[in-house]
Order: structure tokens, then C-alpha cells, then sequence
């Protein structure tokens, strides 16, 4: 028998990997990626997120700056600046995905939170933190202005 926690803890794993990014050196998920997994509208989780800005500290969440925004859309990781609704995406560590959690309060946070966690893990054991090139990032890193930051996709 298929119960509703089953269905909705089959998640591919591959999916959860494909949305994870690599930005200012840190494996983050996109608010927009997180709000298709958790099927609310992103609109909904970034006020979630507003609202409870103190289980958020500067090391669980990044909002993207207009540079980033424009690397992700070149490297058609968001189709276009306007998908971003005139707001910069917000950017959730592996901490910041699992106190989404606790803020939005669903079966289907708790158990895709769950299978998020499992693929940072996975990625974690997998990826050694200074060799990332040779396990399948995008070749095409590209600096943002003359900057340290980068972002790549797994």
C-alpha cells in the first residue's frame, strides 16, 4: 500500500541535484527550485522566510546580488530576469533548506526537506570540497565582474 508519505518522499534524488548550485563557494538551492519541490509559489516562501528572519542568519540564506542573477540567467539556470518577479532569488544553504521546515509547516516540506538533506549528504561523501571540476560541475565558471564569486551547477 502507497501512503501519501511514500509518494511524496519520491523525490529523485537527480532532480535535488540538478537545483543544486554552487555560489560564493557554497552549495545552495534557488527559492524558486525550493518553492517547485515544496509546491507552494516562491512568493509564499520568501515571505515565509520574512517573516521568521531570525531562524534565517546570513549563513542559512543569500540574496543573490543583480550580478549573480545575471550569470544565473546566462547560464539559463533562471530563463530570464523577469521570472525573478523584480526581486533578487534568495539563495538556501544546506541549513537554510532544512529550517524552511519549520516555517512552512507541511507534510510535503518535511519530507522533501528530508530528501534535500539525503542528497547534500550523498554530495557531501561523494564531492571532495577542493576538487569540484572533476566530478561534473559546469566547465563554464565565469567570474562575476572581476570578483572571487562564481556560480556552477552540479
Amino acid at each position: 500500500m502507497t501512503t501519501k508519505r511514500n509518494r511524496v518522499s519520491a523525490v529523485p534524488a537527480q532532480i535535488i541535484e540538478r537545483r543544486i548550485l554552487l555560489i560564493r563557494g557554497r552549495k545552495v538551492m534557488l527559492d524558486r527550485d525550493l518553492a517547485t519541490l515544496y509546491q507552494v509559489t516562491a512568493i509564499a516562501l520568501r515571505q515565509a522566510v520574512k517573516r521568521n528572519q531570525n531562524r534565517f542568519p546570513p549563513d542559512f540564506v543569500i540574496q543573490l546580488t543583480g550580478e549573480e542573477a545575471e550569470v544565473l540567467v546566462s547560464q539559463t539556470v533562471i530563463p530570464s530576469r523577469r521570472s525573478l518577479g523584480g526581486f533578487f532569488p534568495y539563495a538556501f544553504t544546506e541549513q537554510g533548506v532544512a529550517m524552511l521546515s519549520s516555517v512552512l509547516r507541511s507534510e510535503r516540506a518535511i519530507m522533501v526537506n528530508i530528501a534535500i538533506m539525503r542528497t547534500f549528504v550523498r554530495l557531501r561523501h561523494t564531492l571532495p570540497p577542493t576538487n569540484y571540476s572533476s566530478r561534473g560541475l559546469l566547465s563554464s565558471r565565469k567570474n562575476v565582474t572581476g570578483s572571487s564569486r562564481w556560480c556552477s551547477m552540479f
